[in-house]
Formats: structure tokens, sequence, C-alpha cells
């Protein structure tokens, strides 16, 4: 683990540095304040840090105060050294942000459970952080196909909606179902469905542009949020999807199934709801099922 250290004067500098080898770390050297606040902005910057109290250009509390601004869910964890020991200097300290305070001389066994301390509470910060994450994902995605699920994608569309009016830019949704999914499952089997809608969720995510996003609406419905589009035009790229499903195919063991998607797109004009948006697509949907399937139709045209 690197540690950062923050001290001007040479001698404690070189001390601190080989004890810090010795006992496994990784020391990163500064020798003054303004050096270790820019060391502590780097973008693997140390996530534990020994702040000498006084030191030239920005001293150890200041440095402190000035990271516990930074807004961030994996804090470092900072240890003031100074000679000071007076209790309102301990306060003083722990109230700029430092998680601990050793006063000098200090005592290398001391110094050394301390750090050990910090160790412990990164990792353990570290590990709920990645908890977190999973966690976060594990909310917002689908299980199956591993892209978002209903209540992420409708709240990525709100936010998107009030984007595009806010900004004054285009915003297109696709609703998106598949033709005849029923087939497959009683042809085929449940878990065969289950491979269909995977590499579905693929095929459509190949033409997808950087900016756009796809969420499972539910079923065998797939929900396609396009920011950015200001007109929808025959050849866009909800009609590339349409062909490139139409045109590939998903191998089980000896056998190739083909599949066809049926999309109806609508456009936000800066006055729709998420509710009359997506009404205005789902209608459009229910008109390429009904004259035929595997299409695209564009609610402006109805």
């Amino acid at each position: 683990m690197k540690v950062l250290i923050a001290e001007d004067d040479m001698t404690s500098r070189i001390i601190l540095e080989s004890v810090l080898k010795k006992w496994g770390f990784t020391p990163v050297m500064t020798c003054d304040g303004k050096e270790a606040w820019e060391a502590m902005q780097s973008e693997d910057a140390p996530k534990l840090a020994i702040l000498d109290w006084q030191m030239p250009k920005m001293n150890g509390i200041e440095v402190c105060q000035k990271i516990r601004k930074i807004d961030t869910s994996d804090p470092p964890y900072l240890i003031v050294l100074t000679s000071k020991d007076e209790k309102k200097d301990i306060v003083k300290a722990l109230e700029a942000g430092a998680n601990d305070f050793i006063s000098k001389p200090y005592d290398n066994q001391e110094l050394r459970a301390r750090i050990n301390v910090g160790k412990r509470m990164v990792q353990l910060q570290s590990a709920l952080g990645d908890a977190y994450k999973a966690l976060k994902h594990e909310a917002m995605h689908d299980p199956l196909t591993n892209i978002f699920n209903r209540r992420a994608i409708l709240e990525l569309l709100e936010k998107e909606m009030a984007r595009a009016k806010r900004e004054k830019t285009g915003l297109c949704i696709g609703l998106c179902d598949l033709d005849y999914f029923k087939r497959v499952n009683d042809t085929y089997g449940h878990q065969i469905g289950d491979e269909v809608l995977i590499a579905f969720t693929r095929f459509v995510t190949e033409k997808l542009r950087i900016n756009d996003h796809m969420g499972r609406y539910g079923g065998e419905e797939f929900l396609i949020v396009a920011p950015g589009s200001k007109e929808v035009k025959q050849g866009t790229m909800f009609e590339r999807i349409c062909e490139h499903v139409h045109n590939s195919k998903i191998s089980f063991e000896k056998e190739n199934i083909s599949i066809t998607v049926s999309i109806g797109v609508a456009r936000y004009s800066g006055a729709e709801n998420p509710d009359t948006l997506l009404a205005a697509a789902d209608t459009a949907l229910y008109h390429a099922k009904k004259i035929g399937r595997d299409q695209v139709v564009h609610a402006d045209n109805l």
C-alpha cells in the first residue's frame, strides 16, 4: 500500500521513508504542503497519508481541510504528525479532517500500530465501496441480459428528457418487441429462450451509439433511449437495428435460430411526459406488428 509522507525536515523524512519500507509500505515522499496536496489529487493518489503539521507553503492542517473538500466516496486516511500535544491542538487537527494524531517524538511501535489501523480502515472502506457498487449494479440491471432493468431505463429516460428540454437537443425512443417469441419458448424451451434474449441484446448494442441506452422493459420488450436525435428518418439507427437482427443467426448445437424484431419509434418534441412518449412508441409498435412485424414504424407517420 502506498503511504504519502509530507515532512519538510530531511532527516525525519528519510527516517519515515526507511521504516515504512521496512514495514512493507511504498512511501510517496513530499517535502511541503503544496507537493502533498498535488500528490493527493493525482489519479492514483495514496489512500493513507502522514502529514507534518508545520510545513512551508501549506501546513498539514490546511492540507487536511482541502482534501476533505474533495467529493469522493473513497476518502484517504489522514494522520497528522506534530510536536504539538495539547488537547486543543488534537481537537483542531481532528476538526480539520484528520483521522489520527501522533505527537513527536513518536515511538516506532506506536507509529506502526496507528498506520496499520489506517491500513485496515482503508481496506474496509474499499471493500464496502466494492459491495456498494455491486449492489447498485444489481439494483439497476436485468440479471439475465445485464442491461438496464425497467426501473433504471425509465429513470434514465426522465433524465434524458429533462436534459433535451433544457439544452434544446433531440431525443428519440424505440420500443422493441421480439416477434413470435412465444414460439421460441414453446419449440426450444425457456433456457434457449433466455439465450435468444441475450443474443438479441448483443445484436442491438452492436448498433447503438456511445450515448444511447438500452433497457429491458419487460419480458421480450426492450426500450432504447437515443439522445441527440432531432429527426427520425428512414435508414436511421432503428432501421439498422431491425435489419441487423433480421440478418443475424443464433447457433445452438447443430441448429441456427433466426429472430426478427418490431420497433415503435417516438420523437420527443419537448411537450410530452414519459408516459405520453412511451404511449406514442407503443402505438407505433402495435402498428408495426399489425402490418407484418419485422419492421420499424414511426409515431410521427401515423
